[in-house]
């Protein structure tokens, strides 16, 4: 079965014809079998639709590494939204499934019906299997999990065509635009309470917590959910907010090496502990450190971003993304089997970065996967051969990350970490979002290959 590539996010169309030889020909339609099989094969078929919850509605959020269903089954406003989300993308795939529409539906009743708070707005985090709201004092609601309830409501509704799931995403953008967007310097806050009064930090707050920061990471996926939103919805205050968010995190977020700033104060000065002890460094590592897996995520986000505002011959946003991958793949690559780092840090006095965590998760190795594509067609002759690194990268998915046995991908590299063999394949945390999205945009711009032009008329043709 081979992927109906009917809807697909916007960015991976953006090509136009140049001549390959039919060596280059070849590996392509070779690389985009081997991905379609993985698609259908060992990811989609493993989740759905096992994990639709018929009893209680929504989605089975964990399952062990063998595809059995765990004990606990607490659900997520952003694991949830995440499977809405693919299950909608799958339903424009695969047509000939009508099991993905109907599980698409399944999800938006549940988050329309439990997760939205019907007294003051806005998604709630976390929900016991049943529905029951589970209290978090510190992160009762969060921009990061209302920005996926957009992302999932958005293509849910562009498969649908269901007006409620549009409304309920337009009522959760006008939630954060009310409680967490900041009037002053743009952006928007993560932490909230119930009511969706942001969280600030008091003379007593650990200096390892995160409440009363801005950061990277709920703020590249605002930038996502706009995206996706704006694709259906085409409203001026969300184009100015998706604009705005493009141009913080592509000139104050980046910083001038390359690599995302995790955590942020709300004026947008970087949080670091650079001029700590080792031992401080370590222990606030959460907060401060170079993330290789979302400065190549965001690289593509930023180009994704751009593209649907209709930005003409955004080379900033271009020359930006580009170098984040630069730096990644120079300070944050396995040269020797492939893969991204998890972790490295600028220590004091450093004009590079020292790999401070070697592991190598399954979302980064995904995202990675997506943007060496897209940087091989953008610059094919470039000196870092974006196209071999992404060969090399398949390589190092095929080998230690997708179990080919039980179906799925491990949490994270077997070559680094070889007791993920065992461990769970969803929990609320993870599911097909990251991998699925990444193959499904793969095998497209595969099939279609071709460089993004720099027009007079537009940022691609």
């Amino acid at each position: 079965m081979s992927l109906s590539f009917k809807i697909v996010l916007p960015f991976v169309w953006l090509f136009f014809g140049f001549s390959l030889s039919a060596f280059e020909n070849e590996r392509r339609e070779r690389l985009a079998k081997e991905m379609e099989y993985s698609i259908h094969h060992q990811m989609l078929n493993k989740w759905y639709p096992l994990a639709y919850d018929d009893e209680y509605g929504g989605y089975l959020s964990s399952f062990e590494y063998d595809f059995s269903l765990s004990e606990r089954q607490n659900k997520m406003i952003v694991s949830q939204a995440r499977h809405l989300w693919t299950a909608s993308k799958a339903a424009m795939y695969y047509p000939d499934q009508p099991h993905y529409l109907e599980g698409a539906k399944h999800g938006f009743v549940f988050i329309k019906d439990k997760f939205w708070d019907k007294e003051y707005g806005g998604f709630y985090t976390l929900l016991d299997r049943q529905g029951n709201v589970i209290s978090n004092s510190d992160e009762e609601k969060t921009a990061y999990g209302n920005s996926f309830g957009i992302y999932g409501l958005a293509a849910y509704f562009a498969v649908s065509g269901d007006s409620s799931a549009l409304e309920l995403a337009q009522k959760a953008f006008r939630w954060l635009e009310e409680h967490s967007h900041d009037p002053v310097y743009g952006g928007y806050f993560q932490s909230l309470t119930r009511d969706g009064s942001p969280l600030k930090r008091a003379q007593d707050t650990p200096s390892t917590a995160t409440i009363g920061y801005k950061d990277q990471n709920s703020s590249i996926h605002l930038l996502e959910a706009f995206t996706e939103l704006y694709s259906v919805w085409k409203d001026p205050l969300l184009k100015k907010r998706l604009e705005e968010l493009l141009v913080i995190i592509r000139d104050r977020i980046v910083q001038e090496e390359g690599y995302l700033q995790l955590f942020l104060y709300p004026d947008w000065k970087p949080v670091s502990f650079r001029e700590g002890t080792a031992e401080e460094i370590a222990r606030h590592h959460s907060i401060d450190h170079v993330s290789y897996g979302h400065d190549v995520e965001t690289a593509y986000l930023m180009m994704e971003a751009s593209h649907v505002l209709g930005i003409k011959n955004d080379k900033k946003t271009w020359e930006v993304g580009k170098k984040m991958v630069d730096h990644a793949l120079k300070y944050g690559w396995d040269d020797e089997v492939g893969g991204f780092y998890d972790g490295g840090y600028y220590f004091k006095g450093d004009t590079k970065p020292e790999v401070v965590k070697d592991t190598k998760n399954w979302w980064a190795q995904a995202e990675g996967l997506n943007t060496l594509l897209i940087m091989a067609d953008l610059y094919p002759d470039d000196e870092w051969d974006y196209f071999s690194k992404f060969e090399k990268q398949w390589d190092y998915i095929q080998k230690y990350l997708i179990d080919h046995e039980h179906g799925e991908w491990y949490s994270g590299g077997l070559d680094k970490e070889p007791h993920h063999s065992k461990t769970p394949k969803g929990h609320i945390w993870k599911t097909a979002y990251h991998n699925f999205r990444s193959l499904a945009n793969c095998v497209e711009r595969l099939k279609h290959p071709g460089p993004l032009a720099h027009t007079a008329d537009g940022f691609g043709k």
